[in-house]
């Protein structure tokens, strides 16, 4: 299995980057592999006019074809995901998180943007054939905060909730799938049980 962390943020080092960070170390303590895209790294030319044959952009759709999980991290501005990743998911294939299992995660200035998650980023994610996208994770400015060595620090409640959403993550992914067909194996009558 492999996932890739998509850091959605336009700052090189921000609240966002570090709670992504810190599901990124949770993952790799466990062994799992673990791919990194720093949206703000791609061409800004290529993204804000939508360059869909850029070596970046190529590269970094590439990453997300070839990975299992992703895990989508955005500062909420003015009540919605950041644009630097609008553009990036503007410019994904229509199907690119096809049977793909996402988990979003989020921060913002206060509790009052939370929904951001649920109303602004997950159904661009459903849009783009998610196969399930886990519940987000929001983290208010006073749970990632600045320890005095300049590195951010995630609060207790916030990690045990990326514990959890690290622990969901892996089940939901290695949960066998369902025939290529799309349907199950017959079952003989015989093997049916039933209760009333």
């Amino acid at each position: 299995m492999s996932v890739l962390l998509i850091a959605g943020s336009p700052s090189e080092r921000s609240r966002t980057a570090a709670l992504l960070e810190a599901v990124g170390q949770r993952l790799e303590n466990l062994r799992v592999s673990v791919d990194r895209i720093r949206v703000r790294d791609l061409s800004p030319q290529a993204l804000l006019l939508a360059d869909f044959g850029h070596p970046s952009v190529l590269a970094a759709s590439a990453q997300v074809a070839a990975a299992d999980v992703l895990v989508v991290a955005t500062p909420v501005y003015k009540a919605a995901y950041s644009g630097v990743l609008k553009v990036f998911l503007d410019l994904l294939p229509q199907t690119a998180l096809k049977g793909k299992t996402v988990l979003p995660l989020a921060t913002g200035g206060s509790p009052h943007h939370m929904l951001a998650l649920d109303y602004a980023l997950r159904p661009v994610l459903q849009s783009l054939g998610a196969k399930h996208i886990l519940p987000g994770i929001y983290a208010t400015d006073a749970q990632v905060t600045l320890t005095p060595e300049g590195a951010y620090q995630v609060a207790p409640d916030i990690a045990e909730r990326l514990d959890d959403a690290v622990h969901l993550l892996l089940t939901e992914s290695l949960r066998p799938r369902a025939p290529v067909s799309g349907r199950f194996e017959p079952v003989p009558f015989a093997q049916v049980r039933c209760s009333v």
